[in-house]
C-alpha cells in the first residue's frame, strides 16, 4: 500500500448505552455515514463502544459477548463499501480467556485486534474480575500507516506505549471509558502529555460521553501533537463527531490545528454532570419523566432544577406534603421555585395519614413520650405518597438528600430516603448551597430550563430545617455545615485519623462524634438510591464499608 501524506480520523464521541448492542451498532453506522461525508479515512469509537462501558458482570454472559461479535462483523461487514475503516470497542472472548478489545475493521473484514494490558481494579473499576490481561501491544497497519491503540488505563503507565513507540508505532489513538470526577480533565492531560514526550509520538484522547447508572462520562476529548501542544479539544458532557486531519511534515504525523471547545470547570462541571447523569438515567430507562417532593428547602429546590434542566419542565412534577410544621414561608417558597422552575405543582397535605398511623400505634405506644419516631412517620408518609404518585403515572421519584446528610445518617429510610436515582446524593450541603447560587446566574450550555433566579433567594439564605417538629434547625443536632462539611471531607475522601482531623482545629468530641455516626450509618447508605459521582470517593462505587463493623478511631 502506497504510503499516504495524509490521514483523516472521525472522531466519533457518542452517547452509547450499556447492553443495547443493535442500539449501539446504529449509533456506530451513523456515525461512520458522517465520517463518510466528511471524506475520513477511519472513524474512531470509544472503549468497548459496542456494549457500552462498564458492562460489569453482564460481559460474562455468552450470549452477551456473541451479540457483540456479531455487531462487530456486522460493521465490519459494512466497509467493504470502501468507505472510512473503523475502530471499534468490544468484549472478545478468545479460546478461555476474555479480553476487553479495540478491533479494526476494513475492506470488509475485522482486520486485527488488540487487547487491554493494564486492567484497572480500583474506584470504580473492577475489570480484573471479568477480563484477562493482554499482550504488549505493537503497532497495526491503517491505510499505511502504523498506528498504537493503547486502551485507557493502558497510557496511565509507560510500558504500553513504550511497546509501541519502540516497534515503530507513528500515532497513538487512545480508545477511553473515563468517568468523570472533579479535576480528572487535568489529570488525563497530564498523563496524556507524559506519554507524549516519551514516545515522541502524537496522541488521540477519545472518550466515551453520558450517563451510565451512578458514573458519568464527560468526553472532553483532545489531540495531542508530538510536542505537547492541544491540536483540538472536544467540548464536555455533550456528543460530537470532528474529522480531525493528521498531515506528514518532514516525516513526522502532527495533526492540523483545529476547533478548542471551552471545558467547564469547577461548579458549573459539577453541574453539568449532575444534569447529564440524571437525564440519561430517566432516558436510558424509559422513565417517562420524574417526581419529587418540593419543601420549600434547598436541597429540593437544586434537584428540581437540575431536573428541569436534564429533561424540561413537561417532565417534571413537584408536590408539596406539608403538615402541621411546614411554616407559611416553605409553602410561598416552594411554590414560587416551581412558579419560577416552570413545572406541574400539588399540594398534597399528609395530616390524614400522619395521623392515621398515630391512632393504630397509639395504644402500643401508650406511655411513651414523642421522639424520632413520630418525626420520621411524617417522612414515611410523605415517601409512600410520592411512590403512589410514582405508581400510578409512571414518573421515577427523585430523591434529595445530600451527602452531608448521608454521611451521618440524617435521613429517614422509606421516607425521604425513597426514590430511583438522586442527582446530588455526592454534593455536600455547603456545595449545595454553593451551586445553587451558581444555577441563578448561568444556564448552563444545553441545559432546558429558563434563564434568571430558578432558587428564590430566601431558599438559598434561611437556615436549613426538615420541619418535623416546632422550630427544629439543622443545627439543632449537627454542627454548622462548614464545619460538619470539612470535618467529612476530611475523613471520607481523605481517609484521615481522627487525630488529624482534630489538628486541623476542630473539636475533639465534635469530629469522635462525627466519625461515630459516619460508622453506623452504613447500612442506610447501602439502602440509598443510586445518584451521581462527583468527587474521588462517593458512596456507592468507591467507598465500600462493613455496615457490620465495631472499629472506631479513638484518639
Amino acid at each position: 500500500m502506497t504510503r499516504p501524506d495524509t490521514l483523516r480520523i472521525a472522531l466519533a464521541q457518542i452517547n452509547p448505552v450499556v447492553g443495547d448492542i443493535a442500539g449501539n451498532l446504529e449509533k456506530a453506522r451513523a456515525a461512520r455515514a458522517t465520517a463518510a461525508a466528511g471524506r475520513a479515512d477511519v472513524v474512531m469509537f470509544s472503549e468497548l463502544f459496542l456494549s457500552a462501558y462498564p458492562p460489569e458482570d453482564l460481559v460474562l454472559k455468552p450470549a452477551f459477548q456473541d451479540a457483540c461479535r456479531a455487531a462487530c462483523e456486522a460493521i465490519a461487514a459494512d466497509t467493504a463499501d470502501g468507505g472510512p475503516a473503523v475502530l471499534i470497542g468490544l468484549p472478545w472472548r478468545e479460546d478461555e480467556a476474555l479480553y476487553n478489545a479495540y478491533a479494526l475493521c476494513d475492506n470488509g473484514r475485522i482486520e486485527t485486534v488488540r487487547f487491554k494490558v493494564d486492567l484497572p481494579n480500583y474506584g470504580v473499576f473492577d475489570e480484573k474480575r471479568v477480563f484477562t490481561p493482554g499482550p504488549h501491544p505493537g503497532p497495526i497497519v491503517l491505510r499505511g500507516v502504523r498506528i498504537g491503540v493503547p486502551i485507557c488505563e493502558d497510557i496511565w503507565g509507560p510500558d504500553p506505549v513504550e511497546c509501541i513507540s519502540e516497534t515503530g508505532g507513528e500515532i497513538l489513538l487512545v480508545p477511553n471509558g473515563s468517568p468523570f470526577r472533579r479535576r480528572v480533565m487535568d489529570q488525563r492531560f497530564n498523563v496524556a502529555v507524559a506519554r507524549v514526550t516519551e514516545s515522541g509520538l502524537p496522541l488521540v484522547y477519545l472518550n466515551q460521553v453520558g450517563g451510565q447508572d451512578e458514573l458519568v462520562f464527560d468526553g472532553a476529548s483532545f489531540v495531542l501533537n508530538a510536542d505537547g501542544s492541544l491540536a483540538v479539544q472536544l467540548p464536555a458532557f455533550r456528543d460530537a463527531i470532528e474529522i480531525v486531519e493528521f498531515a506528514l511534515v518532514d516525516g513526522a504525523w502532527r495533526c492540523v490545528e483545529g476547533p478548542k471547545a471551552r471545558l467547564e470547570e469547577g461548579d458549573e462541571a459539577d453541574y453539568l454532570a449532575c444534569v447529564l447523569g440524571l437525564r440519561d438515567y430517566v432516558g436510558k430507562n424509559n422513565f417517562p419523566g420524574v417526581v419529587l417532593g418540593l419543601s420549600g428547602g434547598i436541597d429540593s429546590a437544586l434537584v428540581a432544577a437540575i431536573a428541569v434542566d436534564a429533561l424540561g419542565a413537561d417532565h417534571v412534577h413537584c408536590v408539596m406534603l406539608p403538615y402541621r410544621y411546614t411554616s407559611q414561608d416553605s409553602l410561598v417558597d416552594a411554590k414560587a421555585c416551581a412558579e419560577k422552575l416552570g413545572v406541574r405543582y400539588d399540594i398534597v397535605p399528609i395530616a390524614e395519614p400522619v395521623e392515621g398511623f398515630m391512632h393504630a400505634l397509639a395504644p402500643m405506644f401508650a406511655g411513651k413520650a414523642a421522639d424520632i419516631t413520630e418525626e420520621n412517620l411524617q417522612s414515611r408518609a410523605r415517601g409512600t405518597i410520592l411512590m403512589a404518585i410514582s405508581n400510578k403515572f409512571g414518573a421515577m421519584v427523585v430523591t434529595t438528600g445530600n451527602k452531608s446528610e448521608m454521611s451521618v445518617g440524617y435521613a429517614t429510610l422509606y421516607g425521604d430516603m425513597n426514590g430511583g436515582f438522586n442527582p446530588i446524593k455526592d454534593l455536600y450541603k455547603t456545595q449545595v448551597f454553593r451551586i445553587s447560587h451558581f444555577r441563578n446566574t448561568v444556564v448552563p450550555e444545553g441545559c432546558l430550563g429558563p434563564s434568571g433566579e430558578v432558587i428564590p433567594e430566601r431558599i438559598i439564605t434561611k437556615p436549613p430545617t426538615a420541619e418535623l417538629r416546632e422550630n427544629q434547625k439543622d443545627q439543632d443536632s449537627l454542627p454548622p455545615y462548614d464545619i460538619l462539611d470539612d470535618i467529612l471531607e476530611s475523613l471520607v475522601e481523605g481517609e484521615m485519623r481522627v487525630g488529624d482531623v482534630i489538628a486541623r482545629g476542630h473539636e475533639a468530641a465534635t469530629v469522635q462524634r462525627i466519625e461515630h455516626l459516619l460508622a453506623i450509618a452504613e447500612y442506610k447508605r447501602r439502602q440509598a438510591a443510586p445518584g451521581v459521582k462527583l468527587s474521588r470517593r462517593n458512596f456507592g462505587r468507591d467507598r465500600r464499608y462493613p455496615i457490620t463493623n465495631k472499629f472506631r478511631d479513638r484518639a
